[in-house]
């Protein structure tokens, strides 16, 4: 039996890849060159919702419920003080509706006023009434053309209801309906609607069988 010298087998390791300057290249590079699958990172996904609770879904129905709340209240305050603002526009137009017709009383009022100055100075009975005479003239004509007022005369008329209040009859023969037989006050139209009934007296056609009123 020959002795052979016995050599202990060394274990072979793979030559281990180096760089250009003779550094090692990683692990990571070494098990590419070596076909190894080198594992990625995984990128995560998004996260799904953690499933509501009663406890939470009642706190969102609250949040919104307040919310809501307040945008009523909003409303509410916005609708108060637009009430309010209509309110006040319309009391101050109520309040000065009638401004431009009292200014063109203002110039009848000062002819008043000097005719009444003129009387106590010259005693001159018929030129004072002359002078009211004028502004009574000048005072009707301008409520008529400019606003339309107009007097209507009611005496010898058909008697109408719709214009006239009887403040007296009388019984009277030869009329086959009643008629105004006095005007005691004038009635007045504003733009051909009555705003003063004319007061009168009516004459009413004779029965037979009743007295007849003097």
């Amino acid at each position: 039996m020959s002795k052979h010298t016995n050599h202990m087998e060394e274990e072979v390791q793979p030559d281990k890849p180096e760089t250009e300057d003779g550094q090692e290249k990683p692990q990571e590079n070494l098990d590419a060159v070596q076909g190894n699958e080198v594992p990625r990172n995984e990128v995560p996904g998004p996260e799904k919702p953690a499933p509501s609770t009663p406890d939470v879904k009642i706190a969102e129905l609250e949040a919104k419920l307040a919310e809501l709340n307040d945008q009523l209240l909003r409303k509410a305050a916005d609708f108060e003080n637009y009430r309010k603002r209509v309110n006040r526009e319309k009391q101050e137009m109520a309040d000065f509706s009638n401004q431009s017709l009292l200014s063109d009383l203002l110039p009848v009022i000062d002819d008043f006023g000097r005719a009444i100055k003129s009387a106590e100075t010259s005693k001159d009975f018929a030129s004072f009434y002359e002078g009211v005479i004028m502004i009574e003239k000048r005072l009707i004509s301008q409520l008529e053309n400019k606003w339309g007022l107009k007097g209507f005369d009611s005496a010898g008329e058909p008697f109408d209801p719709n214009r006239h209040e009887a403040l007296q009859m009388e019984r009277a023969g030869g009329i086959a309906e009643p008629v105004v037989k006095e005007e005691y006050e004038r009635g007045y139209l504003l733009k051909d609607r009555v705003i003063r009934f004319a007061k009168v007296k009516v004459l009413m056609p004779l029965d037979e069988g009743a007295p007849v009123v003097e």
